[in-house]
Formats: structure tokens, C-alpha cells, sequence
């Protein structure tokens, strides 16, 4: 196990002394938020990473199209969301929790009950939900229709919680949301014995939004579990889970049965449920919740699925088979067989939604289908962000999703040799994760990104040294540190050999690198 010098043994340690009065003079914030601060990157946090990215070695142009946005570039929209950000961080973050939507639905009372404005599709599940939400607002969008999407969390930009018409909002439309419903927040505050939670604000100013646009559908994804989480005040119509694994044991359960009952929570009568291949006990739970709210259930594998599939240059070509038929000739520009099953899922929930399967049989047009799904990007999801080396991202944070990203860069990359970068969250199951990593790495990186709840990377490689031995281990405690020692181990191969590097751990290590990487 080797570890660089400490920063003032750093040969560029005038640059890191510096670090605290950057992040001031960028922000105008006096520091990052505190031990119950919400998981994802605020606004100081973001001039570190900012000014971190100033010493990475130059890097290849963003590609076009980016679905990830910026921070506003007219600096008073900068200076107002700013505001609104370290607002919120005063807030119980997304991991504090009281399991209750009281507080929710009071302040949906006292909004009117925008999110009984339009139907919904509700997602939940252990892996997949976002790119899931993403593709299911791709196929309404391709059908006409004005759709709302809210996920999380985010990868690098608040904002990209809440979308309207497949883009998120912009930053203005944001802080006007959270202004426009500020005064009723503070009223349910003063009425409760428990401030509303980030995520509880997020998701009031996600159902308002949708309303006021208007918009024809929303697509939720729950931020954890189902029964008490804060989205689930919707009667969605179509409720999706997909594959259900351990992760939030301390909350949800330490069986996948037991999370199963929780996440089952979204099924509300009369839907109809698209269940994703699930483990057994699981899928039992599932089935008898659909039962007592007589719901329709629709089976991955069973009533649809994936027919076929096959790597292609920049993802992969599918045959699904929906509730109305087949769909030839399908271009996924994602890779792995997970994306592959997300699209089916996706599919079925949509066709469900037109009302296919249970009051007619006909597929959908397919070449809207197909134009859809060729629109579809998953930002940090197998993630290919630079070449020479190439470096890939994947916000994998529990053995299941980091066992489907093996898979996935096995498929489709050949790569001779590949360098992970890991840097997870304290409450993971770091061993897991690694295990599943270790076929494929060379070498890892083990590091952290900048939110309290990152592991410590000394602990974190401890773990890493049993899992790979102590030569394939590398600590940079910093991530900018750990992105170039990465490169530069990948690149020890030559230009040409075929080597990559593969960031991944949390939703955070991944959207602060890509901030790096893409601004370097």
C-alpha cells in the first residue's frame, strides 16, 4: 500500500495552502455544511472540487450535449441559488430521518395538493431507479406529452432533481419554486415538531413545480424505501420496482424481504405494478401487497422482458418484448445488461400507462419507441468521460450495482488493464463493493470526496489491503490526487495498450470527478 506526501510535502503545497481562501472568494460561504447537512455537493464544497480541477493535468473537451448542468454563469442566478443552497443545508439531510409523511402531506395540504394535478409514475427498487425515471421520461416525452421528472440524488448540480420536458430546470425556475412555496414551508415548520427535511422541501417544490407548469405526467423516483417516503403522498397509476437488493439495511430491513415491504408501500389500489426481476422472497412480498390493493402486476420475464441483446459501438441493440408486443432494432446508447433490463421495465411502464396490457394489446409506434430510447443518457452511469487513457464513471455504492458495472466494463470495453478509484460512504458495504471490484482491477485508488459522510480513506483501504493485497492498493486522500495517480498508473502501459480507469463508490465521488474531469 503506498500513500503520497502530505500537502506540505506536496510539491505544489503554496496551491493547497490556499484551498480555504479560494473556496471563500468563489462562494462568499463561510464553509461546508455540518454532520447532518444533506448528501450532495453545495455550494462550497463545489469551488473546492472548482478549484481542485485547476491542477489536474488538461484534460479532452466535454462531448456535446451535456444532460448535466453548469452553475449559472450570470452571478447574480449564481449568487440566488447560492443562497438557496446553504438554505437547505441548514435542513436534516437525506440519511436523517423521522419515518412519517405527515409533515409532507401537511404541506401539500396547505399548497392545494398540486401533486393530485396529474398522474404519476411512481419508482422505487435498490438499483436502477434513476436511469429507470430516465428512460420512461425519454419514451412519454417521444409521445408527446409535457412530463416532470424528479430523482436523486444528484450527480454534480441541485437542479438536476427536478426536470420539466427531459431537461432540468434552469436555476432560475428553481430559486423562484423554492421562494414561491418558502412561506408555507416556514408555516408547516411552526406547526410540527420536526422542521420539513431537505428532501421533503425538494420534493413540496418538485409537485409544485410539475403543477404549475402544468405538466401530463411525473415521473417520481423515491428517495428511499416507499411507504414513508416523502414522494409517496402521489397515487401513482403505474408503480415500477426495480431490482430490490441490501442497501439501507439500518432503515429499510436486512433481508430483501423486509425492504421489499417497505418499498411495497408505493402500490396503491387499483395500479398496476411493474416488477423488475426480484429476488424470491422479495418478489412474494411484492405479489401480496399487489394483491390487497388489487392491483395489476406485470412480470420482468414473464409478461415482458429483453429477447435479445448486443454490444454495439456506444452502448447496445435490443429486442424487447413489451405487454403489446416486440420491439426490434432498439439502440440503447448505455451500456451493461442492467441498462437492457432498466429499458424493459421502462418500456412496459409506459405502455402501461397507455393503458396496453389491460385495455388493448396493440405495441406502441415503433419508431417512436426507437427514437426514445436513442435519446436516453444516464449521467455517471458507466459513464465515459475522457479518452487516452479512457475513464469511465459509475455511481455504484452497494455490491449489487458495483457487481452489474463489472459486468458491464467486461462487456464492453476491452480493456488490458484498468485502475479503479473508490471512494464510498461510510454506511456502505465498502467490503462488498470491493469484492466485486476485484476481478477487474489492476490496482485501486482508494480516496474521498468531500461530504461528511465520506469513509475515511485510511479505513477504507484498510479494507481495500485485505480485499487486494497491499500492492494493488494506493491512497490519495484527495480526489483530484487519486484521479491523476490513477492516470498516471493507467498510462504506465503506453498510449496505445488498452488501459482505463474506472471511478466509482457513490453518487458523490462520481459527480465531483466528473466535475474535475469535464473542467479540468
Amino acid at each position: 500500500m503506498s500513500e503520497q506526501p502530505s500537502s506540505s510535502d506536496h510539491p505544489d503545497s503554496d496551491d493547497f495552502a490556499g484551498f480555504d481562501d479560494i473556496v471563500q472568494a468563489e462562494t462568499g460561504l463561510p464553509g461546508s455544511p455540518g454532520p447532518d447537512g444533506p448528501e450532495e455537493i453545495s455550494g462550497p464544497d463545489l469551488a473546492v472540487i472548482e478549484a481542485g480541477s485547476r491542477t489536474l493535468r488538461a484534460q479532452t473537451g466535454p462531448p456535446q450535449g451535456d444532460p448535466v448542468p453548469s452553475r449559472p454563469t450570470d452571478p447574480e442566478v449564481d449568487r440566488a441559488l447560492r443562497e438557496v443552497e446553504q438554505e437547505l443545508s441548514t435542513r436534516w439531510g437525506e440519511t436523517k430521518l423521522e419515518p412519517s409523511v405527515q409533515r409532507i402531506s401537511a404541506l401539500m395540504d396547505v399548497l392545494g395538493e398540486p401533486q393530485r394535478a396529474y398522474p404519476s409514475i411512481h419508482i422505487t427498487g435498490t438499483n436502477g431507479k434513476t436511469s429507470t425515471a430516465r428512460m420512461i421520461e425519454a419514451l412519454l416525452g417521444a409521445f408527446d406529452l409535457r412530463t416532470g421528472r424528479y430523482t436523486s440524488p444528484h450527480v454534480q448540480t441541485i437542479t438536476e432533481r427536478i426536470s420539466l420536458d427531459g431537461a432540468p430546470v434552469d436555476a432560475e425556475r428553481f430559486v423562484e419554486t423554492y421562494r414561491d412555496i418558502q412561506p408555507y414551508v416556514e408555516m408547516v415548520d411552526a406547526a410540527q415538531e420536526y422542521r420539513l427535511s431537505f428532501f421533503e422541501v425538494l420534493t413540496g417544490m418538485a409537485y409544485a413545480a410539475f403543477a404549475d407548469a402544468p405538466v401530463d405526467v411525473a415521473v417520481v423516483e423515491v428517495g428511499m424505501g416507499g411507504s414513508w417516503d416523502a414522494t409517496n403522498v402521489i397515487d401513482g397509476s403505474v408503480a415500477v420496482v426495480t431490482p430490490i437488493s441490501l442497501d439501507h439495511t439500518d432503515r429499510l430491513g436486512s433481508t430483501p424481504a423486509e425492504i421489499a415491504a417497505e418499498k411495497a408501500g408505493i402500490i396503491k389500489p387499483d395500479a398496476t405494478v411493474i416488477l423488475a426481476q426480484q429476488p424470491v422472497d422479495a418478489a412474494q412480498v411484492l405479489l401480496k401487497k399487489a394483491v390487497e390493493a388489487a392491483a395489476t402486476v406485470a412480470r420482468e420475464g414473464l409478461e415482458f422482458g429483453v429477447v435479445s441483446r448486443e454490444v454495439a459501438v456506444g452502448g447496445q441493440l435490443l429486442t424487447l418484448r413489451g405487454l403489446g408486443g416486440e420491439y426490434e432494432g432498439v439502440f440503447l446508447p448505455l451500456y451493461g445488461a442492467h441498462q437492457a433490463h432498466n429499458a424493459a421495465v421502462a418500456l412496459a411502464a409506459v405502455e402501461a400507462f397507455f393503458g396496453i396490457g389491460a385495455q388493448h394489446a396493440r405495441p406502441l409506434d415503433l419508431d417512436t419507441v426507437r427514437r426514445a430510447f436513442a435519446s436516453v443518457a444516464s449521467p455517471g452511469r458507466l459513464e465515459v468521460v475522457r479518452r487516452s487513457p479512457t475513464v469511465v464513471l459509475d455511481a455504484a455504492h452497494n455490491p449489487a450495482g458495483a457487481r452489474a458495472a463489472a459486468d458491464g466494463v467486461r462487456e464492453a470495453f476491452g480493456f488490458s488493464r484498468l485502475i479503479g478509484v473508490v471512494g464510498a460512504s461510510d454506511d456502505k458495504d465498502v467490503r462488498g463493493l470491493l469484492e466485486a471490484f476485484e476481478p477487474i482491477f489492476a490496482e485501486v485508488v482508494v480516496t474521498a470526496n468531500s461530504t461528511p459522510r465520506a469513509m475515511d480513506p485510511d479505513a477504507l483501504a484498510a479494507v481495500a489491503v485485505e480485499v487486494f493485497g497491499e500492492e494493488r492498493v494506493v491512497v490519495e486522500p484527495r480526489l483530484d490526487d487519486a484521479l491523476e495517480a490513477a492516470i498516471t498508473l493507467a498510462e504506465e502501459e503506453g498510449e496505445f495498450a488498452g488501459a482505463g480507469v474506472l471511478v466509482t463508490g457513490s453518487v458523490i465521488t462520481v459527480g465531483e470527478a466528473r466535475l474535475l474531469l469535464r473542467k479540468g
